[in-house]
């Protein structure tokens, strides 16, 4: 005789899923992780454009061709699922700048190298900065929750970190440069310029993000980080 209580994994779908809401059926591991992605790739283009309050759950579904109950089933709600969107934003960096395979390059070249491609990073992905933007305007509360953040972030320092050492090693480099603050440093020379490039532009008469006038920063954060490392 079939028992009358559910399995609690059943269980634990359903307190995610809103009432009214039954939680779909079993799908194959390729499907779902087609599906999932899918709609990982809707809200990330969803939040990115009107942030967590704007982002509506019916466009998500939309766009990813999929229905709600399936959102609902594998990433809880809206809140969750911007924690997602996040976590899988980070994690695209991070192993985008893991395959630059910064240690097997002279320590000045390897820092370059992380300049050059975070600037172009951002240019080429402004729906990250745009989610970054809006999770500091909720002052990472999201983000805090997440069991994988600081797990990602750690090789990127500890690379950085080694670049450093084998920089001082060589005498090419300064002592006592915090690979943390390097990293907010590098970030923010691209980061500022580009998400403030329509006030920016303004208030200077330039257009910031014209061809030459690119070209012309990215040469400027190379030149400036390691002027300050090698004291050039």
């Amino acid at each position: 005789m079939r028992s009358a209580h559910r399995e609690p994994v059943h269980a634990a779908i359903d307190a995610r899923v809103p009432a009214g809401a039954r939680a779909p059926a079993a799908r194959p591991t390729r499907d779902a992780l087609r599906t999932k992605a899918s709609i990982l790739a809707a809200a990330t283009h969803e939040f990115a454009r009107h942030g967590l309050s704007g982002a509506r759950v019916d466009r998500i579904a939309e766009r990813a061709r999929t229905n709600k109950r399936m959102l609902y089933y594998y990433f809880g709600r809206k809140e969750a699922l911007f924690l997602a969107v996040l976590e899988r934003a980070y994690e695209t960096i991070r192993a985008e700048e893991q395959n630059l395979r910064l240690l097997e390059l002279p320590p000045a070249r390897g820092v370059e190298q992380l300049i050059v491609f975070t600037w172009n990073y951002f240019l080429a992905h402004p729906e990250f900065m745009s989610l970054l933007n809006t999770e500091n305007l909720h002052r990472a509360r999201h983000l805090r929750k997440s069991k994988k953040v600081l797990a990602m972030h750690s090789p990127l320092v500890a690379t950085l970190g080694e670049l450093l050492k084998r920089g001082v090693r060589e005498g090419v480099f300064r002592r006592g440069v915090d690979p943390v603050q390097l990293y907010v440093s590098i970030a923010a020379l691209g980061y500022f310029y580009i998400s403030n490039n329509y006030t920016l532009s303004t208030i200077f008469g330039r257009d910031l993000l014209a061809p030459a006038a690119k070209e012309e920063r990215i040469a400027h954060a190379v030149e400036f980080t390691l002027g300050y490392l090698t004291g050039k």
